[in-house]
């Protein structure tokens, strides 16, 4: 049984903690796609965790985890994750790191960085991490791949002299800055090569056994719908596709047609951080007071600490998102955030150029769109820890069920709290 978890919106929606509960009855774990540039908040009986490039899984003894194919790998990043979540006392994770990972790179961020001062006030909010930088070069095949870390010495020169021939005509044409240097990037390389060696693995046919075998994988995403390169805000998307779909290109070695469920986080509430249309936006006192009541520790980005955007639910975006995803489920996630509303806005459609629409336009339009709201009335009163659906607040319960009905799709999970054991799960 293949499962996928995956992001409905802007991200942010609580995957970490849906993937960190699921993962206690799988076998396998794998991130399949993007990189350091955005977190899975988890908490647990270790503690508070903010995981970037680890899978969800590594709180679970019984869980290998995989970083797949998809993933842009920070070396750095990863080493540096694993040591913190041990230092918390976590027993060192069963992890491994397919050997067709591409390597992020110093100058990756570097670029990164470069392209944001040059756009100014056209930036696209990038967290400065490299990514867009990285799967461009993946994408224009003068990446280094893992395998590659592994090849001779004349072999790996090679390579680089090809990179450099690209990338320094960036650096000092464009960016007018010192080009790269051939000793510093295979110094790099062979650092690399060295430092994970230990963790590469043949993960296509590890998975392809696991399928095989009949396992219980799950595929964990970064992101959200709305940040998926040809479905969603464009440009203001990821460099990468955070849609199940792509799961079983970005973990390898799992035909599509074994990915069986995919259950897509909504939250109960809208927040973006980074960039793009955003139509259900709230802004001033009232923005301020749901961000701070918002999350564990209130909505700021577990990468990036910047302050996040937030808004109403968005049931077209959502619906949207559930419909690219494909998904069969839905986690709806911090529903014990609204608990202090009167009355609760939702966004039900939009309007477009004075006309009502119902389903989710492509950018140039949606820069035009209005939100139409409903309101809800609130239940005024916190619901953590309750642990049946019975038992919440009637209003709590026509907020789920009313966003049931318009995703079209069954909310089978009820997050009510940050901790492990805060979840309701729900027959529809």
């Amino acid at each position: 049984m293949v499962k996928a978890i995956v992001g409905a919106c802007w991200g942010d929606e609580g995957k970490g903690k849906m993937t960190d509960l699921l993962a206690e009855d799988s076998d396998i774990v794998v991130r399949f796609q993007g990189g350091s540039n955005a977190g899975h908040t988890i908490i647990n009986e270790y503690g508070r965790f903010a995981l970037h490039l680890l899978p969800s899984g590594i709180f679970r003894q019984n869980v290998l985890n995989i970083i797949g194919n998809g993933v842009a790998l920070s070396v750095e990043n990863f080493l540096k994750e694993l040591e913190d979540v041990m230092a918390q006392g976590v027993p060192k994770p069963n992890i491994v790191i397919s050997n067709r990972c591409q390597v992020l790179m110093p100058y990756h961020k570097a670029l990164d960085g470069m392209e944001e001062a040059r756009l100014a006030a056209k930036a696209f909010g990038s967290t400065k991490s490299g990514i867009a930088p990285f799967y461009a070069d993946k994408a224009s095949k003068i990446g280094f791949q893992v395998s590659e870390l592994f090849l001779p010495d004349d072999e790996l020169y090679e390579k680089i002299d090809h990179v450099l021939g690209v990338k320094n005509v960036l650096f000092t044409q464009l960016y007018h800055v010192e080009p790269l240097q051939r000793e510093e990037v295979f110094a790099t390389l062979r650092s690399y090569r060295d430092r994970i060696a230990p963790y590469v693995a043949d993960t296509f046919h590890i998975l392809r056994d696991a399928v095989k075998a009949g396992k219980t994988i799950l595929l964990e995403g970064q992101l959200g719908s709305l940040r998926d390169l040809d479905m969603g805000i464009y440009p203001m998307t990821t460099s990468s596709s955070p849609l199940a779909g792509f799961g079983a290109i970005g973990a390898g070695g799992i035909p599509p047609y074994e990915i069986k469920e995919i259950i897509t986080v909504v939250k109960a509430y809208s927040s973006a951080v980074g960039a793009g249309e955003f139509v259900s936006e709230i802004f001033g006192d009232e923005a301020e007071e749901l961000r701070r009541r918002g999350g564990d520790k209130g909505e700021y980005g577990a990468t990036t600490g910047r302050p996040r955007r937030v808004g109403w639910l968005d049931l077209v975006a959502a619906r949207y998102g559930c419909e690219v995803q494909g998904a069969t489920g839905v986690g709806l996630t911090v529903l014990d955030a609204l608990g202090y509303l009167d009355e609760i806005p939702v966004c039900v459609a939009y309007e477009l150029d004075g006309k009502r629409i119902d389903d989710f336009p492509p950018t140039a339009d949606l820069k035009r769109c209005k939100p139409v709201l409903e309101v809800l009335p609130g239940w005024k009163c916190p619901i953590t820890g309750i642990r049946r659906y019975e038992d919440l607040p009637e209003n709590a319960r026509r907020y789920v069920e009313f966003a049931e009905k318009h995703l079209g799709v069954p909310i089978t999970m009820v997050s009510n709290g940050p901790a492990r054991e805060d979840i309701i799960y729900r027959k529809p």
